[in-house]
């Protein structure tokens, strides 16, 4: 086999362990030493990051440890085997028509040039072939050979009806395309309508257009309406639930036959709480407290049971898997579960009884975990706290359920202290939230705060998610790995640190790189400066850029930012499919051992974190709508801000007084500017003049373009040009 080759010079932790577990899998037979292992990987990751990532291989049970310190792939997990010139990914489309594919196994993504995307889209799951001509290539390309997963099936379009031809001109970026339809598919809609079209046939010859049908009108009731179904569609998200699916819902009965409840664990009588947002309808966990006989505390970290109600390769399991999470738009929601469930059946509603899955810790007078159980419950909420009114109570010192609160407030600070002690990274960033009119329309754009009884509940849902991961991590030992659904996040780009931490010294900030701990220790100190000094929040987001993204998968390698070996998603299965599969893993794992299948569960992962991406997409893309929207009224006006980014075109300055963003151009400034290394700092080709990020400065609002989400500030004094040396 030939040395994979890495353009990087070091690969992350994750990345490491990918690429190494490839090379022995890829020559089953064979026994390898670490040494012939670090020259087949080709990087300068030195011999002790090639022997840890080794033991963490042998951990999850993927390679086996042989005589004279030698490794060999471990045959039960072999998966089936592949070209090493072809990898599966998921691609970025670029708006020329090229793409990236992002691969998992590889550092650097490959680019697809415009003629070898095939049909695929942003988005798309796909198989990519290297190319593997003569010449040398500076960087990986490929062409897709296959689509495996389409990331849109929907779009909007506008409908354009000639004769006995129909076609829809989609608005999303995502299909540069026209729609062909047919005549008798275009069902109600005429021409000139916004309509909802679904792909039915996808082109195998380039140059031919994708088939599709009209699935419904698009109605709104005014723009924004509009633009947020458009967000939900063009991301890949239903508006609607498909008839199979309500069909099934439909009949389900909120009420709780006795012999299900004498298979459970009986909660009813202990005192429980829910404490959620004010508007909140789907509550998925709920905190019961007990004061036991001998002074221990029992606390109850107890979560809907949605699996009760959605049995696998249903319709209902198969529209959840589909969407896989929940998106949270600015003005509303789009459910993984239809309303019934969500908001009734498996909400855990105060003054009913409800079915729960349940992690229960018992506590001693330090604060220690004494025991742990978990399994399947019934509850009975006492009591519904907004976040708010909860506080209240902590803050007064009486008050409805004040001793319940006071002591999970103060078991949860012990949590929190203990965890940030271990390795947990502080990162508090902002959120942005909005107040609207009667339609919609943003009056005004605040902060959301956190209050005791957001860590509070936090911490609990932080605890019950790693002690779940834990318990099947111990009862894997003495055998083979039990496959299971992990919360993964590796070590943050080390070029991307160096840059950073350069960055931060120019502010005064020394930021120590040189360990995983130091790096942890610094970001804490960071984000502890930057509570009694606002300048410093810019460092604390650029901080966050620096960091990989948290995924699912079956390969745990642990969760850097929360300093958690093994972390898992199990507290909000009403709005995560990965939660759903966590419950399904942990109940067929209580009395006995059960093993899913490692190469179908990873490939669930890949799916429910590619969904989850998008969900993010459609959330940032409705806040930016909501942004440029409320910042129409402005034009002309004068702000304060600080510059948040610096790019290819310009840079971004974010508003001091109202959080919105827009980007100031180069070309406004009179002059081309060099963009120096790492993105931190622009400067004047001719004047030398310097902006950098975190600068302060005076910006006016010079244009806003609601379709396009775009804004366009001047820096209020430009600068003096230099006359030419020439």
């Amino acid at each position: 086999m030939k040395k994979i080759k890495n353009k990087t010079k070091k690969l992350s932790s994750k990345k490491l362990q990918k690429v190494i577990k490839r090379i022995i899998w890829e020559n089953p037979n064979k026994q390898m030493n670490p040494k012939q292992i670090q020259k087949k990987v080709a990087s300068e990751n030195n011999i002790d990051s090639i022997l840890y990532a080794l033991e963490s291989l042998v951990k999850q049970g993927v390679i086996i440890p042989k005589d004279n310190y030698k490794f060999q792939a471990n045959k039960t997990f072999l998966p089936e085997p592949t070209s090493s010139l072809t990898y599966e990914g998921y691609v970025d489309m670029t708006r020329s028509g090229a793409g990236f594919v992002l691969v998992d196994e590889l550092e650097d993504d490959i680019y697809i040039p415009k003629k070898y995307m095939g049909s695929s889209m942003n988005g798309d799951r796909v198989k990519v072939a290297l190319f593997n001509g003569g010449r040398k290539r500076r960087k990986k390309e490929g062409r897709i050979i296959k689509v495996l997963e389409r990331a849109t099936k929907q779009f909007v379009a506008r409908l354009r009806v000639l004769n006995d031809v129909a076609v829809a001109f989609p608005e999303s970026d995502a299909l540069p395309v026209e729609i062909a339809i047919k005549k008798e598919d275009i069902r109600e809609a005429k021409d000139g309508d916004m309509v909802i079209v679904e792909i039915v046939k996808w082109p195998n010859k380039p140059n031919r257009p994708p088939v599709g049908r009209v699935k419904s009108v698009l109605l709104a009731n005014n723009e924004s309406d509009k633009e947020m179904q458009s967000i939900l569609i063009n991301n890949g998200f239903s508006l609607s639930f498909p008839d199979a699916v309500m069909e099934q819902v439909m009949p389900m009965s909120d009420k709780i036959p006795e012999e299900e409840i004498a298979k459970r664990r009986d909660f009813r009588s202990i005192t429980t709480l829910t404490i959620d947002p004010h508007d909140a309808k789907d509550f998925d966990d709920a905190l019961s407290y007990e004061k036991l006989k001998n002074g221990d505390v029992e606390i109850g970290v107890h979560i809907a049971d949605v699996t009760h109600f959605m049995a696998p390769d249903t319709p209902l399991d198969e529209e959840a898997y589909d969407r896989s999470t929940s998106v949270y738009l600015v003005d509303r929601v789009c459910p993984m579960l239809p309303e019934k469930l969500s908001n009734n059946l498996c909400s855990l509603r105060p003054n009913v009884d409800r079915l729960a899955f349940s992690a229960v810790f018992t506590f001693d007078e330090k604060m220690k975990i004494k025991k742990r159980w978990f399994g399947k419950t019934v509850i009975h909420s006492d009591k519904r706290f907004a976040y708010e009114d909860a506080q209240k109570v902590l803050d007064a010192g009486k008050g409805a359920y004040f001793t319940e609160l006071n002591t999970l407030n103060k078991i949860a600070e012990h949590l929190r202290k203990q965890r940030f002690k271990e390795g947990s990274i502080s990162f508090e960033t902002d959120e942005v939230k909005f107040k609207l009119d009667e339609n919609g329309k943003p009056i005004e754009i605040y902060l959301k705060t956190r209050k005791a009884t957001h860590l509070l509940v936090e911490d609990f849902m932080l605890l019950a998610n790693r002690e779940v991961a834990e318990y099947i991590e111990r009862k894997s030992k003495g055998g083979p790995k039990i496959p299971f659904v992990y919360r993964i996040h590796d070590l943050p780009d080390r070029d991307k640190l160096m840059d950073f931490a350069r960055f931060a010294g120019s502010m005064g900030v020394k930021f120590d790189i040189q360990t995983p701990k130091s790096i942890v220790e610094s970001f804490n100190k960071l984000s502890e400066q930057a509570e009694s000094n606002p300048e410093l929040k810019i460092l604390v987001l650029m901080g966050v850029r620096t960091m990989a993204k948290a995924v699912y998968s079956s390969d745990n390698i642990g969760h850097y930012g929360l300093g958690f070996e093994h972390y898992t998603h199990f507290t909000s299965p009403i709005r995560r499919y990965a939660d759903v599969l966590v419950h399904r893993l942990l109940a067929r794992n209580l009395d006995r051992i059960y093993r899913a299948d490692p190469k179908q569960l990873e490939q669930q992962c890949k799916h429910i974190s590619n969904q989850e991406r998008k969900a993010v997409d459609a959330e940032r893309q409705s806040v930016r709508y909501k942004q440029v929207e409320y910042l129409q009224q402005f034009v002309g006006h004068s702000f304060e801000g600080l510059i948040r980014g610096i790019g290819e075109r310009g840079f971004y300055v974010e508003l001091i007084e109202n959080f919105c963003d827009g980007m100031v151009s180069f070309e406004s400034l009179g002059e081309p500017f060099f963009i120096e290394r790492g993105r931190m700092q622009a400067r004047g080709k001719h004047t030398g003049r310097k902006f950098k990020m975190g600068d302060h400065l005076k910006v006016i609002v010079v244009a806003v373009n609601l379709e396009k989400r775009q804004v366009e500030f001047q820096v209020e004094e430009q600068p003096k040009r230099r006359k030419s040396r020439r």
